[in-house]
């Protein structure tokens, strides 16, 4: 492994309208912080949860909120490392699949 990548997934309190039936933004963070661990054990990767009506000060997270509310975005949103690898009903195969470009390897 490379380095430490940074897993962010941006969403709201309240469900996306268009994701009706789905886990809400905070439960697919918990899901996908649980999953990520399980698949990559003892191989470190930060992971934060924002949310897009009340972002934290910095300025890059900030900018993403906002373009997921202007673009009407299914949330939560998904990045590795600023790149966009889910929306809405993020797949973890996908997921997987960003995690192992930066030299993760599976349990």
């Amino acid at each position: 492994m490379n380095r430490k990548v940074e897993v962010t997934i941006y969403g709201a309190e309240v469900l996306c309208p268009s994701c009706v039936n789905l886990p809400s933004s905070k439960e697919t963070y918990e899901w996908l912080e649980a999953a990520i661990s399980r698949k990559y054990p003892e191989q470190p990767f930060t992971i934060s949860y924002v949310d897009i009506h009340q972002p934290p000060e910095n300025q890059e997270k900030q900018q993403f909120a906002q373009r997921v509310i202007e673009e009407d975005m299914f949330y939560p949103v998904v990045l590795i490392e600023e790149e966009i690898v889910g929306e809405g009903n993020p797949k973890l195969k996908t997921i997987y699949a960003e995690m192992e470009k930066y030299g993760y390897t599976p349990a």
